[in-house]
């Protein structure tokens, strides 16, 4: 096998991966944009104060998070490492979140609770993989020095 032909089969592959972890981030993304939605309908249906301006609070950061997620897939699905580096800290720092304040004390059922988490860990794995494959790729095969 050619090392040009290794290349392109690297880069074919760097490319799939890539593709699956920014549609698991855009899945996650959706299913956050669902739950702003209902954490601000949660919100609206407490009794005006702190806490019902705090559960308001949090349904907008939920939905930037969704939003800065669905554009970095964008740029996930083209391998750039500045979007899976957008996507590890912010879908990482809000589902780590989650999961301990929310799913580990029991205030929503795993399932489907644990979906986020899910996509989250499989847009990760995906995205990370591709990014590995296009380094190696690309330092590789490099003739340049």
């Amino acid at each position: 096998m050619t090392s040009t032909t290794m290349a392109s089969q690297q880069a074919a592959l760097a490319t799939l991966l890539a593709r699956a972890g920014a549609l698991a981030y855009f899945i996650w993304a959706l299913l956050h944009f669902q739950a702003a939605w209902l954490v601000y309908k949660l919100g609206l249906s407490m009794p005006p104060g702190m806490a019902s301006g705090r559960v308001q609070q949090d349904a907008w950061n939920l939905l930037c998070f969704a939003t800065i997620a669905s554009v970095a897939t964008v740029f996930n699905w083209r391998n750039d490492v500045r979007a899976w580096w957008t996507n590890l800290v912010v879908v990482s720092a809000t589902d780590i979140g989650f999961i301990a304040f929310v799913l580990v004390p029991g205030y929503m059922p795993w399932w489907p609770g644990a979906l986020g988490p899910i996509f989250w860990i499989v847009g990760v794995l995906f995205s990370t993989v591709a990014v590995l494959v296009n380094r190696r790729k690309n330092t590789r095969f490099d003739t340049t020095g």
